[in-house]
């Protein structure tokens, strides 16, 4: 049984949550490199990627059609001695995240082996709820007849 927690909490800003689950139950899915997704209040997000061993021209980050994709190329490189364990993943790797309507990348940075991507979730003005004042309605002037018109009386 999976607890399903975390992924309901990490999922805010994002859609198609029934493919995330079916992906999540894959054994295909992904799960290299290991990431999180924190929410700092309800439109700004961060993905942070444990990207050890990649600079930053190893690294490429693209939004395609409402789709975040963040891949890493190593090149590959000769080693100086005979590689007798290699526990460092130096490995290729692709991840893609569904961004929600509006989502948008605000800015990457790499910082000790953490790639740290920055989205801002930014509501067209016409979609932002705003507040409608009530104002008091002007009184509504009657017509009166006029003094004159009427027979017998005298005008003021």
């Amino acid at each position: 049984m999976f607890d399903l927690t975390p992924l309901y909490r990490s999922t805010v800003g994002f859609d198609h949550l029934a493919r995330m689950l079916s992906e999540l139950a894959s054994a295909d899915a992904p799960n290299w490199p290991p990431y999180n997704i924190e929410r700092f209040n309800d439109d700004e997000y961060r993905i942070t990627m444990a990207v050890a061993g990649f600079t930053p021209d190893d690294l490429h980050i693209e939004v395609k059609e409402g789709t975040l994709i963040v891949s890493g190329r190593k090149p590959e490189k000769a080693h100086e001695g005979e590689l007798l364990h290699q526990g460092i993943a130096a490995r290729s790797f692709e991840r893609r995240f569904r961004l929600a309507e509006y989502v948008e990348v605000e800015s990457a940075e790499l910082e000790n082996g953490l790639l740290h991507i920055r989205l801002k979730r930014e509501l067209p003005e016409a979609m932002k709820p705003r507040s409608i004042p009530v104002s008091v309605a002007k009184s509504v002037k009657t017509i009166e007849s006029k003094a004159e018109d009427k027979p017998g009386r005298k005008a003021a």
